[in-house]
């Protein structure tokens, strides 16, 4: 299954699209566990970022979401229209003893401690990869 959306960076879209990606994850048999904390934390993170950081919150500005729901594999693209950030510098930075203090940065460590693999490139816009195998 492919489910597709184009949202203006408001917060208030995250809820509808993870929402139907949680269902169509359950639909295709993923555990009880991934419906409920892997996807929805990881994919919120994901498009949180997206909208405030890679498109600063500015509403004139667009996330796409592409998600691909295999039987043995889920797949979401999101993409802004930022410049990006070093996804490895980000995750490194959660190593650092201060990092526990810090009020941001939570959300690449978490879709990386939930997902099998995250991927991040540029090219015409900011582009994260989830990827989680279904086990």
């Amino acid at each position: 299954m492919r489910l597709e959306w184009r949202i203006a960076s408001d917060v208030r879209e995250i809820e509808t699209i993870v929402a139907e990606v949680t269902t169509a994850c359950a639909n295709a048999g993923y555990s009880q566990r991934v419906c409920r904390l892997n996807v929805p934390v990881a994919l919120t993170e994901a498009i949180a970022n997206a909208i405030m950081r890679g498109n600063g919150g500015d509403a004139s500005r667009s996330v796409r979401v592409c998600a691909v729901v295999g039987e043995d594999m889920l797949c979401v693209e999101v993409t802004d229209e930022g410049a990006g950030f070093d996804a490895e510098r980000a995750r490194a930075m959660c190593e650092d003893p201060e990092w526990l203090e810090r009020e941001d940065g939570r959300g690449v460590f978490l879709m990386y401690a939930l997902m099998d693999k995250v991927e991040t490139w540029c090219d015409a816009g900011h582009t994260v990869r989830l990827v989680l195998r279904r086990t």
